[in-house]
C-alpha cells in the first residue's frame, strides 16, 4: 500500500526500529459520543466509513471533505505485532489529534492526551499480543468551547474573514516505536556558539554506557562515553571542528546517541540567540528579521501538508521572495517543518493557537499551558526557533479585558522552560510583561504608515492606555495583508463573491482596500516595507502572509501556491539592507 506521508515524522529523535501507520483506517462520526457504549473500541462491529490518515475529515486528501461539525470521531485498524517486537517496549505515536483523544488497544484503555497541536505517546507494551491486534482511537472536538484553543479554525459553519475551515481529529502521523527495555527517553541539546562545544542532558531508563557521538559532513567531530545508571545524565562534548548555524545556512551536525542497545539518531545547529536594547542576535551578529505570517493552511489538507516536498517548498517560496524567517502563525507546526527550516536557515517563531480560548478568565491556565509545555519540550532542540509566542492578540472578549495574571505566568513559565530564547507574551496587544514590544498595522496608505514611525521620533505606541513601553526592543509583526488577485485571464478569481470546495464564503477578505492592479499592489507593498526597512529602531518586521487562504486573499503566493507576482521584485524590495543593519558597521 502507498503510505501518505510516509517519512520519519520525528528527525531529532530517530530510531530504525519504527513502523508508519499511516493509511487507510476505518472511521465514523459519534456526534452522540455513545461509540464506547456501543462497542466500537472493540474488534467488531466495524466502522461505517474508511479515511486516508494523517488526513483530517474536513480535507479532501481524507477521501471525505467532511466540512461540518463533528464532536466526535472513531479511527480503526489492526496492527501486526511479531515475537520480536514484544522483546522489548512498543511506543504508539501520534504527532497531533484534535482535540481530546482516548486510545483503546484490544478493547483495553490504552490512554487519554488533551491538547489538539502537540505530539504525544502511549507504551502499549502490555496491551498487544503476538499476531494481529485491534487499534482504536476517538477523538472529541467542539471548536464553539472558550476552553478549548482553536487558532484559525472557523466557529461559524463556513469559515470567514480570517478564519478557515476546521480540522477535528488526527491530523499527523501515526506510528509505532520499537525500542529496548534499557534506553533512551529523551535528550536537550544545549550549544554554546562562542566556545565550539555542545552539553547534551539525557533522560535515560535502566542503566548501561550512553555514547555520544557529534559528525559533521560524515565526519567524526567530537565523541564522549559515561556509564550511566538510569535518571538524568549531562554529557558536555568538545567539537573538534566549529561551523555555526546562520540566517541562510544551517550547517547542522549529525549527532548518535547509544545507551545499551538503543541507537537513537539527531542533529543540532551551533547558534545562540541574545537580544540587546535595539536588535536580535545571532552568534552575536545582529540580524534584521524579515519574516513573514506563514498560517500553515493546505487547500487539499487543511492543517496537513499533503507532502514533505510540500513543507519544504513553502519555506523557498518565502525565501525566493527575500524573507528569512516566519511567525508560524496560530498553530504548532509540524516537526518536519521545523527540520527543513534548521536545515535550511530558516528562522521561525513558535507561536500557539491561543484563539478561541477565553483568555478573560484565570482558569484557562489549564486548558493553554499544559499543551504548551508540551510544545516547548517537543521542539526546544530546533536551532531555527528563535523565540516564542504563546498569545496573539488579546482582545476584550464580550467587553471583558485579557486577565493579565494569566499571560504573566505563561510568559514566566515560557522563560524557566527554556530560558534560551525571548519570549513575546502576546503579539500586537495587550503588552504585560515581554521581552520585544511588538506592534500590529494594518495601515494601507504608505504616507499615512510612516507617520506612525518617524525616523527622528517617538514610534506611535498603539493602545498605550492598555500597556506600557519600557524600552524593549521594536518589530512590526503584522503590517501589509494587502488584498490582491490577479486578473481572470491568469485562471484566479477577482471576484468578490466567492465559493471555495467547503462552500460560500462571504467575499474575499483582506485589510483595506484590495489593490486593483499589480501596479498598485508592489508600490504599495513597497512603500510600506520601507518605512520599516529605513527605521534606525526597528529590528524586524512580519509581512501577512505567504498565502492565500480560502477567502482571505492578501497573500504573496494564491493558496495553491502560484506567486501573484515574480518573486525577485519582492526580493528585491524586502532584501535590502535596513537602518538598524547599517548601525552596526
Amino acid at each position: 500500500m502507498n503510505i501518505p506521508r510516509s517519512e520519519h515524522p520525528k528527525p531529532q529523535f530517530r530510531r530504525d526500529s519504527w513502523q508508519n501507520l499511516n493509511g487507510v483506517w476505518q472511521f465514523e462520526i459519534d456526534n452522540g459520543r455513545s461509540g464506547l457504549a456501543r462497542g466500537l473500541a472493540n474488534s467488531t462491529p466495524p466502522l461505517a466509513q474508511q479515511i486516508l490518515v494523517p488526513f483530517c475529515p474536513e480535507s479532501k486528501l481524507s477521501g471525505l471533505a467532511h466540512t461540518d461539525f463533528m464532536y466526535g470521531l472513531w479511527y480503526k485498524r489492526s496492527i501486526q505485532i511479531s515475537a520480536e517486537q514484544l522483546q522489548g517496549r512498543i511506543r504508539l505515536h501520534f504527532g497531533a489529534v484534535d482535540y481530546c483523544c482516548t486510545v483503546y488497544v484490544n478493547g483495553q484503555k490504552a490512554g487519554t492526551h488533551t491538547g489538539g497541536y502537540t505530539s504525544f505517546y502511549f507504551d502499549i507494551t502490555a496491551l498487544v499480543k503476538e499476531g494481529e491486534n485491534t487499534l482504536a482511537v476517538f477523538a472529541e472536538d467542539d471548536t464553539r468551547d472558550p476552553m478549548i484553543p482553536r487558532g484559525k479554525q472557523s466557529e461559524e459553519y463556513f469559515s470567514h474573514d480570517c478564519d478557515y475551515t476546521r480540522t477535528t481529529g488526527i491530523w499527523q502521523t501515526v506510528w509505532l516505536e520499537f525500542l529496548p527495555i534499557t534506553h533512551l527517553d529523551s535528550f536537550r541539546i544545549y550549544p554554546d556558539a562562542a566556545t565550539g562545544k555542545v552539553t547534551i542532558i539525557a533522560q535515560l531508563c535502566g542503566a548501561a554506557a550512553l555514547t555520544v557521538k557529534a559528525l559533521y559532513e560524515g565526519r567524526t567531530v567530537g565523541e564522549i562515553t559515561s556509564v550511566c545508571s538510569g535518571g538524568s545524565q549531562t554529557l558536555c562534548l568538545p567539537l573538534s571542528e566549529r561551523h555555526l548555524w546562520e540566517v541562510g545556512c544551517g550547517r547542522l551536525y549529525d549527532l548518535e546517541l547509544t545507551y545499551g542497545d538503543d541507537k537513537v539518531y539527531s542533529y543540532f545547529g551551533l547558534r545562540s540567540v541574545e537580544l540587546d536594547d535595539r536588535v536580535c542576535r545571532i552568534n552575536g551578529r545582529p540580524v534584521f528579521q524579515r519574516l513573514i505570517l506563514d498560517q500553515g493552511f493546505y487547500p487539499d489538507g487543511i492543517y496537513t501538508a499533503p507532502s514533505d516536498a510540500e513543507l519544504i517548498a513553502d519555506i523557498e517560496r518565502a525565501m525566493a521572495m527575500g524573507f528569512n524567517g516566519a511567525r508560524l502563525h496560530e498553530k504548532v507546526f509540524e516537526e518536519r517543518f521545523l527540520y527543513h527550516a534548521d536545515r535550511l536557515g530558516y528562522m521561525v517563531w513558535g507561536e500557539y493557537p491561543n484563539w478561541g480560548l477565553q483568555h478573560t478568565r484565570p482558569e484557562a491556565i489549564y486548558a493553554f499551558l499544559p499543551d504548551w509545555l508540551e510544545e516547548l519540550e517537543r521542539d526546544f532542540n530546533h536551532p531555527a526557533i528563535v523565540g516564542w509566542c504563546p498569545f496573539n492578540e488579546t482582545w476584550d472578549l464580550n467587553a471583558h479585558p485579557q486577565y493579565d495574571p494569566l499571560l504573566r505566568l505563561v510568559y514566566r513559565t515560557t522563560k524557566t522552560a527554556d530560558p534560551t530564547r525571548p519570549c513575546i507574551d502576546t503579539s500586537g496587544n495587550y503588552h504585560v510583561e515581554t521581552d520585544i514590544f511588538d506592534l500590529h498595522d494594518y495601515r494601507q496608505k504608505p504616507e499615512v504608515f510612516a507617520d506612525r514611525y518617524p525616523k527622528d521620533g517617538p514610534i506611535t505606541i498603539r493602545f498605550a492606555e492598555r500597556q506600557t513601553y519600557g524600552g524593549e526592543p521594536i518589530m512590526i509583526s503584522e503590517y501589509g495583508g494587502i488584498g490582491y488577485s490577479p486578473a481572470k485571464e491568469d485562471d484566479l478569481t477577482n471576484r468578490d463573491d466567492l465559493v471555495n470546495e467547503n462552500g460560500p464564503v462571504n467575499e474575499a477578505w483582506s485589510y483595506g482596500n484590495a489593490a486593483a492592479t499589480e501596479r498598485e499592489f508592489i508600490a504599495r507593498f513597497k512603500g510600506l516595507t520601507d518605512v520599516l526597512l529605513d527605521h534606525p529602531h526597528i529590528m524586524g518586521l512580519c509581512y501577512t502572509q505567504l498565502t492565500d487562504v480560502e477567502q482571505e486573499q492578501n497573500g504573496l503566493y494564491t493558496y495553491d501556491r502560484r506567486p501573484k507576482v515574480n518573486p525577485a521584485i519582492i526580493h528585491d524590495i524586502m532584501a535590502r539592507q535596513a537602518a538598524i543593519e547599517k548601525s552596526f558597521e
